[in-house]
Order: structure tokens, then sequence, then C-alpha cells
């Protein structure tokens, strides 16, 4: 299995707007214990850049787009969120890079654990000598 994957969350559909929930342990595989949201990125700037030893994550384009580049240590894929109804998952162990973030854009992050800066892999020949073994 992939250290990353697209969830297609429901949607709830209505003239008067729609509506996506997640629930922990049913939409996606972990609990969440952790909310946070990237937001007002200037143009050209990029987060992330790093990896983590435990925590699973969701991350959802609530508004605008951006891109994720996603790395297991020996494959390499940039992933394009534009859709609130979208999550990107992101298991354990997986080098993450957001970047091109359209103007106004929010990301919304869903975390299994609460914030570590002990779990955090924040170079990429460390988390490569680690993911590969």
């Amino acid at each position: 299995m992939s250290n990353w994957r697209i969830i297609d969350l429901p949607r709830i559909t209505d003239q008067r707007g729609n509506l996506t929930f997640i629930e922990g342990g049913r939409h996606i595989p972990f609990s969440v214990a952790r909310v946070y949201y990237l937001y007002d990125v200037p143009g050209g700037a990029s987060r992330g850049g790093h990896a983590h030893l435990q925590l699973e994550q969701l991350l959802i384009a609530a508004t605008g787009s951006f891109d994720v580049i996603v790395d297991d240590g020996q494959r390499r894929e940039t992933i394009s969120l534009r859709r609130s109804y979208y999550g990107l998952y992101l298991s354990n162990m997986t080098w993450r890079e957001l970047d091109n973030f359209s103007s106004g854009s929010v990301c919304l992050v869903l975390a299994s654990r609460p914030y570590e800066e002990e779990d955090y892999i924040r170079d990429y020949a460390s988390f490569q000598a680690k993911a590969i073994g």
C-alpha cells in the first residue's frame, strides 16, 4: 500500500450550499487529535519540507488550491489539491512539501497526534536513510 492516497470525502449537496464532513476512524484511518490550517501563504513560498515518525495526516484544500510533493524515500509524486471534498491521506514516514498556493487558499490539516517536535524528521537525507533502511 502506498504511503499516500486521495480520499473522496462525503458530500451533501443542497441549493443553500454544500456540506462535507469527516469522521475519524470512519472516513479517515485515524482518530483526529489536532486540527490546524495554513493560510495567507505568500506567492512563491513553500511549506512542509519534513516527515513524521508516527503522525498521520489528512490535507484538504478548504479553499483555493496548492500542490503537495510526497516522497517515501524511493518514489516521488506531485498531487494537486483543489477540491474541498478530496483529502490527501499521508501515512507516517512520508516526506511532504507544499507549494504553488493559489491566492486566498487555505490548507486544512487533520492530524492523528498532538504537536510533538521529536516526531519530526526535518532533514531529507536523514529521512531517506530511515525510510530505505
